[in-house]
């Protein structure tokens, strides 16, 4: 066969390959091989397996690339399951607030928070939240993410939350990283509600989603369904019109309190329900009965200071799928690294390196309902890769990034192995 790219002689790969989602013990089958190959053709892996095998079965295409990564490891470029990568503004005083010891929802109370950032994203233009997301989806690549889903929600009009739809659009050709659109009109209530939040969720059902709908923008709808935000009934409303309109489902859920977010998940049928910080072992097996990926974010909850992670080794024990993401954002989260989300993941969590591999990867990319296409190293997938120089437990360093090489769509888009020594 033929290959317009070959990776030869890796030390190990992570293929990660196999039906999506996992769970349970199979949670932790990361499909490692040892001294393997990985070709591609048009941007589709076409074979990967053992060196040898591949020397003999393929061969390169005129004007194909070979890399030679001897003492490396490769993996599925990283699916981040959840980010807010589109806004306009800063939150810097917000963050040292919190460092001297003030909490989120202090600060949100008092009008900061997610409403700081809907003033500047209000004021921004489409074109100048295009440029200040390109830059950061450059800096997540660099980071190994080649799949990201994006939520609106900081605009909370039907023209600023189209703008920034709009935006996500412009973006998928303007850098390589692909992207998946969330509506989430329902993040917050805007200023001009506050008397009467009931009349925005009203707006939101009855106007932003069938809008959004309407403009094929979105793939799915979100909602903050938690304390001090939106309660059970309310987000209920926003869900059930979502899925009316055609619109997939998913639930910030039980960040700050166990607060109905993860049995309504189940109930409404979403296809993940993120944070879980403070889910229960009855939500939890609501979850796994649903069948709903519990979409983890360990960085927000370090860096809001929770002092506490989402309970991933019960989840797992429960028989929900685990995925992972950095919730970066401009206030609680700042990572926009997935390696440090499997950091924490590991060592705050309690989870493996390979169920950490496997929930930043396929399972992520169950929650996103792009498994099909990406978040595994196997035969008529896109070849979107990782290689990481020397093996795959050097992602959980601190120092120097390990990573030489990010592939999307059988396509080299970031490259260090010509400027390090």
């Amino acid at each position: 066969m033929r290959a317009d790219l070959i990776l030869h002689d890796a030390d190990e790969i992570a293929t990660c390959a196999g039906p999506a989602p996992r769970l349970g013990q199979r949670q932790g089958e990361a499909g490692i091989l040892r001294q393997a190959s990985l070709a591609a053709r048009d941007g589709r892996v076409v074979f990967v397996g053992p060196a040898g095998e591949c020397r003999t079965r393929v061969r390169l295409a005129d004007g194909g690339v070979e890399l030679d990564v001897t003492g490396c490891s490769v993996l599925p470029g990283f699916v981040d399951a959840h980010t807010h990568v589109v806004f306009a503004g800063e939150r810097r005083g917000e963050l040292r607030r919190r460092l001297a010891g003030a909490t989120y929802e202090e600060i949100a109370s008092e009008g900061g928070g997610i409403l700081t950032t809907v003033g500047a994203t209000r004021l921004a233009s489409e074109h100048e939240l295009v440029a200040s997301a390109t830059r950061r989806l450059w800096r997540m690549l660099r980071c190994g993410t080649t799949t990201a889903e994006v939520k609106s929600g900081y605009g909370l009009t039907l023209e600023d939350e189209l703008k920034m739809l709009r935006t996500v659009g412009r973006l998928q050709s303007a850098q390589p990283v692909e992207l998946v659109a969330t509506f989430l009109g329902a993040h917050e209530v805007p200023p001009e509600f506050r008397d009467d939040p009931s009349a925005y969720v009203a707006l939101v059902t009855e106007r932003m989603i069938p809008a959004v709908a309407a403009a094929g923008l979105a793939e799915t709808c979100d909602v903050f369904c938690e304390r001090g935000v939106f309660t059970v009934e309310q987000s209920r409303a926003v869900l059930v019109a979502a899925r009316a309109a055609g619109l997939g489902t998913r639930v910030h859920a039980e960040e700050f309190a166990a607060s109905g977010g993860a049995a309504l998940a189940a109930e409404v049928g979403a296809r993940s329900a993120d944070h879980l910080v403070c889910v229960t072992r009855e939500g939890a097996r609501a979850l796994a009965r649903a069948g709903t990926v519990a979409t983890l974010l360990p960085a927000a909850a370090f860096y809001l200071k929770l002092g506490r992670h989402a309970p991933a080794r019960m989840l797992i024990d429960e028989g929900v799928a685990v995925a992972l993401g950095t919730d970066f954002n401009p206030g609680a989260g700042l990572a926009t690294s997935m390696p440090f989300v499997l950091t924490l993941a590991c060592f705050g969590m309690g989870l493996t390196l390979d169920e950490s591999l496997v929930a930043a990867t396929l399972n992520a990319a169950y929650a996103l309902n792009r498994h099909a296409s990406v978040g595994s190293l196997e035969e008529g997938k896109q070849l979107d890769a990782v290689v990481v120089e020397g093996s795959l437990d050097a992602l959980l360093a601190m120092g120097p990034s390990p990573i030489r090489q990010v592939i999307k769509r059988g396509r080299i888009v970031y490259d260090t192995s010509e400027t390090q020594p």
